[in-house]
């Protein structure tokens, strides 16, 4: 990692006075703001009838940054997280000071100054973009939804172009700010058409992509008819690696066909047709939820040589070399016909959530052996006597080529967030643990594959 020193006096000022200013303009104590995943837990004793609520979070802790000398720095933090809400808006920033103790005895200190001071490796939108911690209006399902964020999840049409992905792999070390808008034509009395947008990096605009759908049947009143969306998606990522001579470029149409909508049961059939360079993928599957806790999903795949279906997926960001080493010809995956399965569960007013998704090919070989993507969520008021518990995990696994691959850290990304609350205060403890294929395969890098982060802190809301 890349580090330059400049006066911490000027940081320190500079963090002070964006504090000084927000504390002028009203971020004190009120109320607490509608949430999302990338905002605030949720207080529920807290409530209003204003038209606005203004909060402010502080944070303090400690965690971890990648260096190229020591391996890992660790760091202690404070950070600031003011936050507005009117209506169906909201607006969040963060603003953290991360600073350590050095020399002898601990009598210096050190403010971690590429938070705050732009270098030739970090422009001046990369390194303050990320201070905006999440600008939305509405919500996903809105006839009209805009966010500025961190990015996880994120999936355009069925996810067979662009499938649930996070620009949030390499956090803490980079922070990384993307958007997304959804429009729905029926906001505006027009039902027939709707836009999904994504751009993954709002500094540079590398990766972006849409989906244009129509609902040719909306105004039948028939539920499984109206809902029919036929679509259009196109995804491209100007840099997709450091020695690219051109930008990968995956477009494709997609069908979705409600069948049944139900508490019982609900049920889905898709199709789509993707196409990079001048090879073409096919897939044909269904997706629903039985008895309103059993998720489920399958697919079948038939692909041209080196075709990667969900091209952009969630460990796409880690993973963007070997995908273009493909998608060049560099490296040959043959024509194969692949599948998809999904099994999960959501108990208890979706307290309990599991979900995982596997996929692979009938031959699986070198390129396109089985991968797995598991997420468990826990949330307060889940476990009896212990209310006040929360937690996430999830599991990534590629490569699988025999069944005690499941627990090999190999080719893995793992990440935990434990939550206790005490009133105003969360204490959290976050684990990261990610296999780096380009580590693994230089016989002249110093080090282990396995990237490892983490961090303690602690949150107070007013």
């Amino acid at each position: 990692m890349h580090t330059h020193r400049v006066s911490r006096t000027t940081v320190f000022a500079g963090f002070l006075g964006l504090f000084g200013l927000l504390s002028l303009t009203g971020a004190g104590p009120t109320s607490l703001p509608a949430q999302e995943m990338d905002a605030r837990p949720v207080n529920p004793g807290r409530t209003t009838e204003s038209p606005y609520t203004v909060n402010l979070d502080v944070t303090f802790g400690v965690t971890s940054f990648l260096s190229e000398d020591t391996g890992t720095d660790t760091y202690q933090f404070v950070a600031l997280r003011p936050g507005l809400s009117v209506g169906d808006f909201a607006i969040g920033l963060d603003l953290p000071l991360n600073y350590r103790f050095t020399g002898e005895n601990g009598t210096k200190s050190e403010i971690r100054e590429e938070d705050w001071v732009p270098d030739s490796d970090h422009s001046f939108l990369d390194v303050y973009l990320p201070k905006l911690r999440y600008l939305r209006y509405g919500t996903r399902g809105d006839l009209f939804h805009l966010r500025l964020g961190k990015l996880s999840g994120t999936t355009l049409g069925n996810g067979f172009v662009l499938n649930n992905y996070s620009n949030q792999l390499f956090l803490p070390d980079q922070q990384i700010v993307g958007g997304l808008v959804d429009v729905d034509g029926a906001g505006v009395g027009f039902p027939y058409l709707g836009l999904q947008t994504v751009v993954a990096d709002a500094a540079s605009w590398n990766l972006t992509g849409g989906r244009l759908f129509v609902r040719p049947f909306s105004r039948t009143g028939i539920s499984v008819l109206s809902a029919r969306q036929l679509g259009v998606t196109y995804v491209m990522d100007r840099d997709p690696s450091d020695i690219a001579t051109d930008h990968v470029v995956v477009w494709g149409v997609d069908l979705r066909q409600p069948v049944l909508d139900s508490d019982r049961l609900a049920l889905t059939f898709l199709g789509d047709v993707a196409v990079q360079k001048s090879r073409q993928g096919v897939m044909a599957g269904f997706t629903g939820r039985a008895a309103g806790i059993l998720l489920f999903g399958g697919q079948l795949r038939i692909m041209d040589a080196n075709f990667i279906p969900e091209y952009f997926d969630y460990s796409y960001d880690l993973r963007r070399e070997q995908r273009y080493a493909v998608y060049n010809g560099d490296f040959t995956i043959p024509g194969r016909a692949g599948w998809l399965g999904r099994l999960g569960f959501t108990l208890l007013e979706d307290t309990f959530i599991f979900d995982t998704v596997v996929r692979g090919s009938f031959t699986p070989e070198p390129g396109s052996y089985p991968e797995l993507h598991s997420v468990l969520t826990l949330e307060e008021g889940l476990i009896p006597g212990f209310s006040a518990f929360s937690a996430q995990g999830s599991y990534t696994k590629f490569d699988i080529r025999r069944w005690n691959d499941f627990t090999d850290a190999e080719n893995a990304i793992i990440g935990v967030r434990f939550n206790i609350r005490s009133g105003q205060v969360v204490v959290s403890l976050r684990y990261d643990l990610t296999y780096d294929p380009y580590t693994a395969g230089d016989p002249t890098a110093s080090g282990k594959p396995w990237v490892v982060t983490s961090g303690l802190e602690s949150t107070i809301s007013f």
